[in-house]
């Protein structure tokens, strides 16, 4: 089902206008990568803030690096889906994207359970120490998918 999927997807009218459109993919391309950066960005000044000072001014930094993230995550899905479409069989199949997308999974996850639990804290100005720990998975889980989504390419 899930090969069936990743062959209709690379059929579709999005892999033949991506496969034949150099300007298309290419700026689809580098839309990605500068949705990665607003994404992974935002999410690290955040998470050191959280990480270095305790959560300490953590909602000033917040207010404007939550909505970089958002975005570039925005960003990311369109580009992200026509750069798939272009070779979805093959891509569809690599190790990497799986790792990219459970990391990808995780981190928004983990993002959604700190707001969940600490968004009052956080608005509030002082979060417990716990929150330290989801900042750490929250760093770890984006550089894991940036660097999944480099290894596509060499899989």
């Amino acid at each position: 089902m899930y090969l069936d999927f990743l062959a209709a997807l690379e059929g579709s009218w999005l892999g033949h206008t991506g496969r034949h459109s150099a300007w298309l993919y290419t700026i689809s391309n580098l839309l990605h990568v500068l949705g990665a950066a607003f994404v992974v960005g935002g999410i690290v000044v955040f998470d050191l803030k959280v990480l270095a000072e305790h959560g300490k001014h953590a909602w000033q930094v917040g207010r404007y690096a939550i909505p970089l993230a958002a975005v570039g995550l925005a960003m990311q899905i369109p580009t992200g889906t026509l750069l798939l479409a272009v070779e979805a069989r093959a891509l569809g199949v690599n190790p990497a994207f799986y790792v990219k997308l459970a990391f990808i999974a995780l981190g928004l996850v983990n993002v959604a359970l700190f707001h969940a639990r600490f968004g009052t804290a956080l608005r509030a100005g002082t979060l417990p120490p716990e929150a330290r720990a989801y900042a750490l998975v929250s760093l770890i889980a984006w550089i894991v998918v940036l660097l999944a989504g480099r290894m596509i390419a060499y899989l």
